[in-house]
């Protein structure tokens, strides 16, 4: 009964993702991790690299722990009413991922390039990315939104279900919870001390993830009859050449599979330019990580009853 219950979960949160979208702001786990980010930032030392690593320490450990009990009570709470409690588990784990608005926020990019809207593709980048747009020409929004596109396949979609598959609501809460520390205070500079452990945690989080996604994206480029050797090839030569351990796979097999360069300027260079980096490429990226999102619940779903075979 709790496997069709937690299989009967992942098909509701992605038919939810798919015809819902995102939920409110007001009422968004993941805006409200924001918030508690935000105000425990707020009274982190403003100096000291021991005093932000031990305050960074204890937020990396406070705010997932946090959220995945929460979410854990909610199911508790909801227990005496099984309807209630799976539309509980539905809403929840769709609140961890974000398949369909990267496809949309990929889609706009596209959309606003092919009008020779320029400005508005800029603008459009900064739902998928940090990167700073106001410089980039078209080829070099193509190669942001295609970076993004393949890099986020694994944060906001595989990872997730990968961590409810194992370990429930909860699982997929505390990634979540890892995943948005890393994106506000992982970084060099200002949050150099503070975020470090947010940032070596969502590094040992997205190791299995990150890989299991490129592989997926193989797949999915072999379906799509797409340059799959080269794929592999790509994730084999130039995926160890980004900072993070993890970012490298998905977005080297991508830049194989399409048959375009990637690059960063002074810091990577993935794939080859065999073809130029046009705005059909955006599509093209989108088709592959569609099929990879369908093999993605696919093996959430082997997962699941692996873990209640094997328990």
């Amino acid at each position: 009964m709790q496997l069709n219950v937690e299989l009967a979960t992942v098909a509701g949160a992605i038919v939810a993702d798919r015809i819902l979208g995102e939920w409110p702001n007001a009422v968004h786990p993941v805006v409200w991790m924001g918030k508690t980010i935000t105000l425990l930032e707020r009274n982190a030392p403003a100096g000291g690299r021991r005093g932000q690593l031990a305050f960074g320490a204890l937020i990396a450990i406070l705010v997932p722990t946090l959220f995945a009990a929460g979410s854990a009570a909610l199911l508790v709470l909801a227990r005496p009413y099984p309807v209630l409690q799976f539309l509980t588990g539905v809403i929840l784990l769709k609140s961890t991922f974000a398949l369909s608005a990267l496809a949309a926020a990929a889609t706009e990019v596209r959309r606003a390039l092919e009008h020779g809207a320029i400005e508005r593709a800029r603008h459009g980048l900064k739902s998928l990315c940090s990167r700073d747009a106001s410089a980039l020409d078209s080829p070099e929004l193509v190669a942001a939104t295609i970076e993004s596109v393949a890099e986020n396949a694994s944060d906001s979609f595989v990872a997730p279900l990968f961590y409810y598959a194992l370990f429930g609501i909860a699982g997929a809460f505390f990634y979540r919870a890892v995943n948005t520390l890393d994106a506000m205070i992982g970084y060099h500079g200002k949050y150099e001390y503070l975020g470090k452990i947010s940032a070596r945690l969502d590094d040992a989080m997205n190791f299995v993830p990150a890989r299991l996604t490129a592989c997926l994206l193989l797949f999915a480029g072999f379906v799509r009859g797409g340059r799959t050797r080269r794929g592999w090839s790509m994730w084999r030569r130039d995926a160890h050449t980004t900072e993070s351990p993890n970012a490298g796979r998905p977005m080297a097999v991508m830049a194989g599979l399409l048959g375009v360069q990637l690059e960063k300027a002074g810091q990577y260079r993935l794939g080859d330019p065999l073809e130029p980096l046009s705005v059909g490429k955006i599509g093209e990226a989108c088709g592959v990580l569609a099929i990879a999102a369908v093999m993605s619940a696919s093996v959430t779903f082997f997962l699941i009853g692996a873990r209640h075979v094997y328990p």
